[in-house]
C-alpha cells in the first residue's frame, strides 16, 4: 500500500505526489486536520471552513477511482510524524507522497515526518508541485536568490521557453480495497463557521476551479490589463482561494493562458502576459520565503527598516479594523474583506499602504489582521504585499511613493459605484462628493459616517521623515536567515 498526504493540493488532476504513488500500486489518500496548528498560523476561519469543503469534493472524485480518503487529527504539525507512522503501520504502507510546501514550520514538519517514517522502514517522497521551479533554481549569476522581481521573471522566461512544466496525467482507477473514506467534518473547534453568503461566493472543488479558469481564459482575459485594477468590474479571475488551497495548480492556469495566447509569454494578448506576470509574482515570493527565512518570522526582508519608528495607536488600528477611517475607499475595502473574505488586489495595497503610511503602524499588524479574513490567506503572497506596500520588502515601492486614498479611489472607481455598494449610507452622494464626504461641508459631515481619522498631508510627511531617519542598507547589512 501506498499513501499520498494531501495538503494544500486538493484535487485529483495534475497533482505530481498523487499521480506518482498511484503508478507505485495501490493508494490511499490522507487529510490531516490541525486546528490549533491552523490557529498559530492565523488562518482565517473562512479559509479553514473552504478547506473542509473542498476534501468532501475531493473524497467523491478519489472515490470514483476507488482511492479512499482518510481523515486523521493532530492538534499541531509537531504531533504529525506519530499520527502519520501509526496509519502507515495499520495499513502497511511502504511509501508516502507528498507535494512540496514552503516555510519553516512546513519544511520542519517535513522533515520531522520523513525522519518517523525512515525510521519505521517507509520511503517519503516530496515533487515540486505547488510552483513551476524549484526554489533554489532560479538564482542570480553570484548564486543567490533574486530580490528583484524583473530579474526574477527574465530568467523564468528564458527557462519556460526552453522547458514548459507539463500537466502531470490524472491516475487511472484501481482495484477497490477493503478501505473505506472517513467522513470529512464541516467544521472544527475554534473557527466559527462562515455565513451562508460568503461560502456560496467560493463554491467549493475542482470542478468549480476549473469552471471559473475556463470562463476566465475564454471571456476576461484579454481584458485583465484593463480592467483588474477596477474594483467595481469584475475584471480578476477569482481563482486565488482555489490556488491557495492548490484546487488548481499554477501549470493549469499557466498551460490556459498561453493555450488564449498562441504558447506565447512576452507577446501577443496583453492581458494574457499580465496574468502570467501575476503567476509569475506568485512563485516569486514563494521563492523569497525559502531564500530569506526571517520573512516569515515577522522580519523585516530590508533589515534596515526595522528601525522604524511605528506608532502605538490602538484606536486608528481598530478604526481601520473596522472599517470606519472616514475614508470611504478604505472602509468599502474593509468591508468587502470582512463580508466576502478576499479584497480586490489593487485595493490590498490602497488600505496597506494607508496603514503603513497615513497612520505609521507596523505592516505585521496588517498581515496578521488579513490572514484572520482571508479566503485566500498565503503566508508568501500577503507577506510579500505587505512588505512590498509599507517599502520593507523586495522590490519593494520607494518610501516616497505614498498612494493618496483620495486620488486612487477617484482613478480607479471614479463613479463610485463600489464604495456606494459597500457603504450605502454614502448612496446619496455625487460622484464627486463621495470620495471625500468631508468636503460636502455641514458641521458633521454626512450622517452615519465618520470624520476621517487622519490628515492624508500631515500623516504622508510625518512618514517621510521616519522613513528618513533610518540608518542605510549598507550600515545593517542584508544577510539571508
Amino acid at each position: 500500500m501506498h499513501l499520498t498526504w494531501l495538503r494544500t493540493d486538493l484535487r485529483l488532476h495534475d497533482n505530481t505526489a498523487l499521480a506518482a504513488a498511484s503508478q507505485r500500486g495501490p493508494v490511499a489518500a490522507v487529510y490531516l486536520i490541525t486546528p490549533q496548528q491552523w490557529l498559530a498560523h492565523d488562518d482565517a476561519p473562512c479559509k479553514v471552513d473552504f478547506w473542509l469543503r473542498n476534501p468532501q469534493h475531493s473524497s467523491q472524485a478519489l472515490g470514483a477511482l476507488n482511492i479512499p480518503l482518510l481523515i486523521r487529527h493532530a492538534e499541531t504539525w509537531d504531533q504529525a510524524p506519530a499520527v502519520l507512522s501509526q496509519l502507515c503501520r495499520e495499513l502497511s504502507v511502504t511509501s508516502v507522497h507528498v507535494n512540496e510546501e514552503y516555510g519553516i514550520h512546513e519544511s520542519r514538519r517535513d522533515a520531522a515526518v520523513a525522519q518517523a517514517l525512515d525510521a519505521d522502514g517507509v520511503a517519503f517522497h516530496s515533487y515540486l508541485d505547488q510552483l513551476l521551479f524549484q526554489p533554489g533554481s532560479v538564482l542570480t549569476k553570484t548564486g543567490t536568490y533574486f530580490q528583484v522581481f524583473s530579474q526574477f521573471r527574465k530568467v523564468c522566461y528564458s527557462r519556460l521557453h526552453t522547458a514548459l512544466p507539463r500537466l502531470v496525467a490524472t491516475p487511472k482507477a484501481q482495484a477497490a480495497l477493503k478501505l473505506k473514506s472517513d467522513p470529512v467534518p464541516h467544521q472544527v473547534e475554534g473557527f466559527e463557521p462562515p455565513s451562508e453568503t460568503l461560502r456560496a461566493l467560493w463554491p467549493a472543488g475542482e470542478d468549480e476551479a476549473r469552471r471559473r479558469l475556463d470562463a476566465f481564459a475564454d471571456q476576461q482575459i484579454s481584458d485583465y490589463k484593463d480592467e483588474r485594477d477596477f474594483p467595481a468590474k469584475p475584471g480578476t479571475s477569482q481563482l486565488s482561494a482555489y490556488l491557495a488551497a492548490g484546487v488548481v495548480s499554477p501549470r493549469q492556469c499557466l498551460h490556459a493562458a498561453l493555450q488564449t495566447n498562441q504558447g506565447e509569454f512576452e507577446s501577443g494578448d496583453i492581458g494574457a502576459i499580465t496574468w502570467i506576470n501575476e503567476l509569475l509574482w506568485r512563485e516569486f515570493y514563494k521563492h523569497i520565503l525559502v531564500g530569506y527565512p526571517r520573512v516569515s518570522r515577522h522580519r523585516a526582508f530590508r533589515p534596515e527598516t526595522e528601525a522604524l519608528a511605528w506608532r502605538d495607536a490602538p484606536q486608528d488600528l481598530a478604526a481601520w479594523q473596522q472599517a470606519r477611517t472616514g475614508l470611504p475607499i478604505i472602509d468599502a475595502a474593509m468591508r468587502q474583506l470582512l463580508e466576502t473574505g478576499w479584497m480586490h488586489n489593487r485595493l490590498r495595497m490602497v488600505v496597506a499602504m494607508f496603514l503603513t503610511k497615513n497612520l505609521l503602524i507596523d505592516w505585521r499588524e496588517g498581515e496578521r489582521f488579513f490572514m484572520r479574513h482571508l479566503i485566500d490567506g498565503d503566508l508568501a503572497a500577503n507577506n510579500g504585499g505587505w512588505q512590498w506596500s509599507s517599502s520593507t520588502g523586495t522590490d519593494s515601492a520607494p518610501y516616497f511613493r505614498i498612494f493618496s486614498p483620495l486620488s486612487q479611489s477617484e482613478k480607479f472607481d471614479s463613479e463610485g459605484v463600489f464604495i456606494k455598494h459597500w457603504l450605502p449610507q454614502l448612496a446619496a452622494l455625487n460622484k464627486k462628493e463621495v470620495h471625500n464626504p468631508a468636503a460636502v461641508g455641514g458641521l458633521f459631515g454626512v450622517a452615519d459616517y465618520p470624520r476621517a481619522i487622519v490628515d492624508l498631508k500631515q500623516s504622508r510627511e510625518r512618514a517621510l521623515a521616519a522613513f528618513r531617519s533610518l540608518p542605510s542598507r549598507q550600515a545593517v547589512g542584508a544577510e539571508h536567515e
